[in-house]
């Protein structure tokens, strides 16, 4: 027999007892007879769970029970009222309608609920709890509360990371930014869906995870939200403006982020080597880096929403920004002798650009959805690496100039249409595009290189729910033309992912994967232009580069106890062709770095994270992480192992909140390289005296002189190196910030009824 195993899978996928009996129902809002997605329903006996689910887009739900005793039908939703009905004796199925729920008390605009977390179809569903939501300022802050396995969310630097890539981020299932995200106040975050797991519409996109926020639904008025923070010792300064006005179909919002840094007491001391077979030489470097930036986004956004199956959004962003970075250093050098440094770096980047997304619900089984992005961007890149010799009568300077203007436009599309057979059944399916045109040119020989890329990948994804398992297979192929002056490549490769979702009790989850995905190199890495940097160094890019393949294999299983809880996490990668960084020695005193293909790169991670929350105001989040990591090459091995964590605790009291966040750094290996990841901490204390107004103090960094620390090392035989580098401007950092939000106009659940009058919106009910 062929296939016997997805022959297996899709018999078991499709099975259901012939003897269960089938319970259904949609659920809407009292107050305007719309329907409410992400509802938990949940059938019950004696007081143990049967089986759980929750509303789809429509409302509708659907459980299944081979009980034929009296069963309690429970609904609850963060913002309702809960819902019980009780289902009598019977081996019939079972249609419960239209079910109402009412809306829950609500004050000082927190909904007064408990927090829930759901697994369903592969991802996690958060529903924030008025306590989360009350003790965070920010939706960072909030994220940072949630039991979200696998997410790190750092207050410090506004950042969030899924298994330590940048997660998908959609917003009422919008492509949306980390901006996007910081601009959003808690208060107005109605759920979370998350999943470790890339999607696979977004697998070619280079993301590790999926966010996806739901807000609440809000009707005519407007809002504007006000963020902004300062350190008082340095130059450290951040701020968000967010202001939205809706009217009818439409939805206007404008918003600026600027943020900005002058950090002089910068430092690297630095020892490294160059060996080649007949030279040798020993640099001792001690560097004073300066740098600053500046940059500034604007988005204008126009939302057109006429009914509630159709959204059509037009996004225009301009991002400004500039950058200069210093190096004031002194070099021993045994075989050039003693020397200074002087090197240079400043660049300037616009990068404008248009996004239209459209949505279409054509009815409860077929939806549409359609993108097209449009980019302008511009980044003028001027470096002068200056070394100046003692010598007699008058010192002697060498200059490497790296001066390069870069002007970039590109179109991306997209079309992904989802087919759902049924609640437990989904098919979809999209293509995705990008044409790319780029020309660097390179001013000290006026060399002018054109970039093209022609990137197309498509997709289908089948998901099917079978009891309390679910299961999701997608594939893709990655189609991909890459043009560099004389150099052509073409990639045609396969993108796929297995996953296996297993709800064991209301207590218990346990979530495997397994995912395939190549690396194709970038274009800068295929860039053939040589260009010495140092009198010792070349840099080049590496036309033969071959693409590296990634197998990743998964395994989450997830405990749930009220207030409590627990996932341990394991992940074992291995790389088939990975991509390092490489120096070889060319003669003649002179050394190359590029990528190369290394012949092994494996990793292994496990984990356990543990969060309580809301117990007398107190919640904490805790991870720590085993890291063991194996890389090889032609003539060399190496291997790490290493520990990680990070811990959040907080404390809520009326007006006050008290919070402590820090991050206990780990070890990671790339070809040669080893690094630590950056290290942070920071006491916050919040004051909100009302529902408008939070101020807030931070001390970052606490009890550490040097701040932001990246030690680094490189056993690499050609150029082994030591080098620790910090910037002392963060230590014991004291920041203020300042959060300010104002509602005006109807700000109201819409008052749109049908005309289903039939009293039945009580909260029990027999059948």
């Amino acid at each position: 027999m062929r296939y016997p195993l997805a022959t297996f899978i899709l018999a078991a996928a499709t099975a259901v007892p012939a003897h269960a009996r089938q319970i259904q129902g949609t659920v809407y809002a009292e107050n305007d007879s719309t329907a409410i997605p992400g509802a938990l329903c949940e059938l019950r006996t004696e007081g143990t769970t049967l089986s759980s689910t929750i509303t789809g887009q429509n409302g509708a739900f659907s459980l299944t029970t081979d009980r034929k005793t009296p069963l309690t039908l429970n609904i609850s939703m963060a913002g309702f009222s809960p819902a019980e009905i009780i289902i009598e004796n019977g081996s019939g199925n079972v249609d419960a309608g239209p079910i109402f729920l009412s809306d829950a008390v609500t004050l000082s605009e927190v909904t007064v609920t408990g927090s829930s977390a759901i697994d369903s179809k592969g991802r996690t569903i958060i529903f924030p709890s008025g306590a989360d939501v009350r003790a965070s300022a920010t939706s960072i802050r909030l994220l940072e509360k949630l039991p979200l396995p696998g997410l790190e969310a750092n207050p410090i630097n506004r950042t969030i990371a899924v298994d330590g890539g940048q997660p998908m981020i959609l917003i009422n299932g919008v492509p949306s930014s980390l901006d996007d995200l910081n601009a959003l106040q808690p208060k107005d975050i109605l759920k979370i869906e998350y999943s470790r797991m890339t999607p696979a519409r977004y697998a070619d996109k280079g993301v590790s995870g999926l966010i996806n926020i739901t807000l609440k639904k809000r009707d005519d008025g407007g809002q504007v939200f006000a963020w902004g923070r300062s350190a008082v010792n340095t130059a450290f300064v951040d701020a968000s403006i967010r202001a939205s006005y809706h009217q009818g179909p439409s939805q206007f919002t404008l918003s600026y982020r600027p943020s900005w840094r002058n950090y002089q007491a910068v430092y690297d001391f630095k020892s490294q080597s160059y060996i080649g077979d007949d030279f040798r030489v020993d640099l001792l470097e001690n560097d004073r880096n300066p740098f600053n930036y500046l940059t500034n986004n604007l988005q204008l956004k126009y939302a057109w929403s006429p009914d509630m199956k159709t959204l059509l959004t037009a996004t225009f962003n301009a991002g400004i920004s500039s950058d200069k970075r210093t190096v004031y250093g002194h070099t021993k050098d045994t075989f050039l002798g003693e020397y200074d440094t002087d090197n240079i770096s400043r660049s300037k980047q616009f990068s404008p650009s248009l996004d239209i997304f459209f949505r279409r619900d054509f009815n409860e089984k077929n939806s549409l959805e359609a993108q097209v992005v449009g980019t302008l961007s511009s980044d003028d890149y001027r470096r002068d690496n200056t070394y100046i010799f003692s010598g007699e009568p008058n010192d002697i300077s060498e200059t490497y100039i790296m001066n390069v203007d870069n002007r970039r436009r590109s179109l991306i599309t997209e079309i992904s249409y989802t087919h759902s057979f049924s609640d437990r059944t989904s098919l979809s399916g999209g293509f995705q595009n990008t044409l790319s045109h780029s020309r660097n040119t390179y001013l000290d020989s006026d060399y002018k290189p054109v970039l093209t890329e022609n990137n197309n990948y498509i997709y289908a994804r089948f998901g099917q729910q079978a009891g309390p398992v679910y299961i999701s297979l997608a594939t893709g192929a990655k189609l991909f033309w890459v043009k560099n002056d004389l150099n052509k490549r073409h990639f045609i490769r396969n993108l796929s992912t297995v996953q296996l979702s297993w709800t064991i009790s209301p207590k218990w989850s346990l979530t495997g994967a397994f995912q395939y995905s190549p690396s194709i190199p970038s274009l800068a890495a295929l860039t053939d232009y040589p260009q010495q940097s140092s009198p010792y160094l070349i840099l080049n890019g590496n036309p033969d580069l071959k693409v590296a393949e990634y197998f990743k294999y998964q395994l989450y299983p997830t405990f749930r106890h009220k207030k409590f809880t627990a996932t341990l996490s394991l992940f074992y990668s291995h790389v088939t062709n990975p991509v390092v960084s490489d120096i070889i020695y060319m003669g003649d005193r002179k050394f190359l770095s590029q990528s190369i293909n290394a012949d092994k790169a494996d990793s292994f991670f496990g984990a356990l994270s543990l969060r309580i929350s809301d117990i007398y105001g107190f919640g904490a989040n805790a991870t720590i992480s085993l890291d063991h990591y194996e890389n090889a090459g032609p003539g060399w091995s190496h291997h790490l192992t290493s520990v990680n964590g990070n811990l959040s605790v907080w404390w809520n009291k009326g007006p006050v909140t008290i919070s402590y966040w820090r991050k206990f750094p780990g070890k990671y290996l790339s070809g040669h390289y080893v690094g630590k990841e950056e290290n942070g901490d920071a006491l916050s204390v919040e004051y909100r005296p009302n529902s408008h107004l939070t101020l807030g103090v931070d001390w970052m960094y606490m009890f550490d002189k040097k701040g932001t620390r990246y030690p680094s090392w490189s056993y690499s035989p050609t150029n082994p190196a030591v080098n620790d580098r910090y910037i002392k401007n963060n230590g014991n950092m004291i920041v203020l910030s300042l959060s300010y939000s104002l509602d005006f106009g109807s700000i109201f659940r819409s008052a749109r009824r049908n005309l289903n009058n039939s009293d039945n919106g009580s909260s029990l009910m027999k059948m």
